[in-house]
């Protein structure tokens, strides 16, 4: 699936007024009906072309850095292309693991898990390595060095970075900006992201897999959980839209996560393939609320679940079902990077090819494969023999970098402040005061 960039800030601007979500908190009628998606369509006609290369576009990066992006990839070898949409897995604490597979393979990056983490001196060991390899192959754009660090049960910088609550406890702020009326809440949100954004910068990494958006359905989910801000579709919107901007204007590239919400869902993507047989309406209403709200507040990737989605594409995971990657593209306007859930999980690691068929459904990138060499193979040689589009590969690489220069233009723009420490401190302390 090849698709067009939608240019220029002032559509964005128009598209949001129009729809009450500058700011505010989302309305009952939002969601991905036709008469919204016409009415985004006229803003954007009644917009002149821009003809500034330099304007952003919705996601981050401008269009010159993606034609620029799109330039530097049209020129690479099949083994180079192909790394360039692989977030890489590995195991032990040896910062020269990753750099070497970074090296080898031309990854775009690597995943730090828990199991990677020692402490403090060792992380920043490893970042530093992981960006030396990358530059080493001629790359002047960052690598992605992500990490699952949402708050709450899961932090794999647990004894590294700051501690931040459960993003259930964003919910709350919510709930309490919405009982009184204020938008102290939604600040504490944004300042916690922002805060926890610099401290993750500050050790070296450049993307965070989070905010969760997922609405929870309660007990009878077993992998959200308080994960998730809410119950309530609206708090859930509003708190993942707030966190977007935090991580933004911290430089950071956030993840909002998992396409279209795994809240819903009563089995857990860990351990096998969930199916949601949640109906159209029922998910417009409920779960995809707060990925629309997040995608206009910003948000540059967007993260694939591992959820058989019955009024989607039935039987399929959404990280290997195109019809799912058009709806999130056309149906909610996305045009940032689309990233998988691990593709290690349960629920696709015994599929065949998982990440060859994720990858021509759609996905730009590919996140920490159960065989990082074994799916560089596989890939490289399904784009030799022409099973795998070139151009579909050229799309999704060039994405990716072209968000990188977006990352690292942004972080030259906010210095990461001697105090991030103690700034990461009570941003946490702050979120948990205004959810009281």
């Amino acid at each position: 699936m090849i698709r067009a960039k939608v240019l220029g800030p002032l559509v964005l601007a128009l598209s949001l007024t129009a729809c009450g979500l500058l700011g505010e908190e989302p309305g009952p009628s939002a969601g991905t009906g036709e008469a919204e998606r016409r009415a985004d369509a006229r803003a954007q006609a009644a917009v002149p072309e821009e003809d500034d290369g330099d304007v952003p576009l919705a996601w981050g990066p401008t269009p010159d850095e993606i034609d620029q992006a799109r330039r530097l990839v049209a020129g690479w070898d099949p083994a180079r292309l192909v790394g360039q949409v692989i977030v890489g897995r590995y195991h032990g604490t040896d910062p020269r693991v990753p750099a070497r597979l970074v090296r080898d393979l031309h990854l775009a990056g690597v995943s730090v898990t828990g199991e990677n983490v020692v402490d403090e001196l060792q992380v920043r060991e490893t970042t530093a390595a992981v960006g030396a390899a990358h530059a080493a192959s001629g790359r002047t754009h960052p690598p992605v060095i992500g990490v699952d660090e949402e708050g709450g049960s899961v932090a794999h910088l647990r004894g590294v970075a700051t501690t931040f609550p459960a993003f259930r406890t964003a919910g709350a702020a919510i709930d309490v900006d919405r009982a009184e009326g204020g938008r102290a809440g939604r600040r504490a949100v944004r300042a916690a992201t922002r805060a926890s954004g610099l401290e993750l910068r500050d050790l070296g990494f450049t993307w965070v897999f989070a905010p969760v958006a997922d609405v929870t359905i309660g007990t009878a989910d077993p992998t959200i959980g308080s994960r998730s801000p809410s119950t309530d579709p609206r708090t859930a919107a509003t708190a993942a839209a707030a966190a977007v901007r935090g991580y933004n204007g911290a430089g950071i590239v956030s993840t909002t996560k998992h396409y279209p919400g795994h809240g819903a869902a009563t089995a857990d993507s860990h351990l096998v393939l969930p199916t949601l047989d949640t109906p159209m309406p029922e998910l417009v209403a409920r779960d995809l609320l707060p990925f629309k709200t997040s995608i206009r507040a910003g948000a540059p990737a967007v993260m694939m679940s591992h959820l058989a989605v019955t009024a989607m594409q039935p039987g399929l995971p959404a990280t290997l079902a195109p019809k799912v990657y058009e709806h999130l593209r056309e149906e909610m306007g996305f045009d940032g990077v689309a990233i998988t859930d691990s593709l290690g999980m349960g629920a696709v690691a015994e599929l065949e090819l998982p990440a060859l068929r994720a990858v021509e459904a759609g996905a730009d990138l590919l996140l920490m494969p159960a065989d990082t060499r074994g799916t560089h193979r596989t890939l490289v040689r399904a784009l030799e023999q022409g099973r795998l589009s070139r151009e579909r590969v050229e799309e999704a690489a060039a994405d990716v970098i072209a968000l990188q220069m977006w990352q690292q233009r942004r972080a030259a723009e906010v210095p990461v402040p001697d105090d991030v420490v103690e700034q990461a401190q009570a941003a946490a302390s702050g979120l948990e005061a205004a959810a009281w």
